[in-house]
């Protein structure tokens, strides 16, 4: 068959991918410091929250490849796969598995941090709207599941390597290029200018609401009482 070249991933789905790279390393790298980088663990978290609320969006109004029901697991997709029968030129179903289970847990990363709290100075933007157990127990979660997400992102580029060099099929040059060489498919339709303002404001939104701005600001300490020495 003939090789022609299509339009797989936007640039949308192409900045999302990459920015998020960026922010989760920094957000490991800045929760294993502690201390101080904790702030800017907190400010980080609030950029991947937009970054993830964005891509949640994108994945309902965005390109038709890079929206979720276009590669959405099913047992039908999965056998098809595993009998060397599936045909497409997105994500495949067990890439599908990966890009999900990485959604999930970088969710449940973003939720219980805005309620979390390290018994020293580091506070959620969130944490006032709930108990002291309770932010605790999100904390010791959202310390689990940060070692569940590093798993998995190292199970992600192990597959990356295995595709590149086994399977000689390079998923790292359409993520950074958009294009891929293929003997079937077509160029993603779909998208566009207002569907991104859309998905970006909701993003946006998302980051207002995280960052708990919207809260009332907490009431002056009180003033200390002296006591009179006559």
């Amino acid at each position: 068959m003939s090789i022609k070249r299509i339009k797989l991933w936007d640039l949308p789905t192409r900045l999302f991918h990459w920015l998020l790279v960026v922010f989760v390393s920094a957000a490991v790298i800045t929760g294993n410091i502690g201390g101080g980088a904790m702030d800017w663990h907190g400010r980080i978290g609030l950029v991947i929250l937009g970054l993830v609320v964005f891509r949640l969006v994108w994945g309902l109004v965005g390109s038709s490849h890079a929206r979720f029901a276009s590669f959405f697991p099913t047992p039908a997709t999965l056998r098809a796969y595993l009998r060397g029968q599936w045909q497409g030129v997105g994500h495949n179903p067990l890439g599908a598995f990966s890009v999900f289970g990485l959604l999930t847990l970088i969710a449940l990363q973003l939720v219980t941090g805005l309620f979390s709290n390290d018994d020293i100075a580091f506070r959620g933007p969130l944490y006032d709207l709930i108990s002291k157990d309770l932010s605790d127990r999100l904390s010791g979660f959202h310390g689990l599941t940060s070692n569940a997400l590093i798993a998995l992102i190292i199970l992600h580029l192990c597959a990356i390597a295995f595709y590149a060099h086994v399977k000689k099929d390079n998923l790292v040059k359409p993520m950074i290029t958009g294009w891929k060489d293929v003997e079937q498919g077509e160029s993603a339709t779909g998208g566009g200018a207002i569907a991104f303002i859309v998905a970006l404001l909701i993003a946006l939104a998302a980051v207002y609401v995280g960052s708990g701005a919207w809260l009332p600001a907490p009431p002056p300490p009180a003033a200390a009482q002296t006591t009179p020495t006559w």
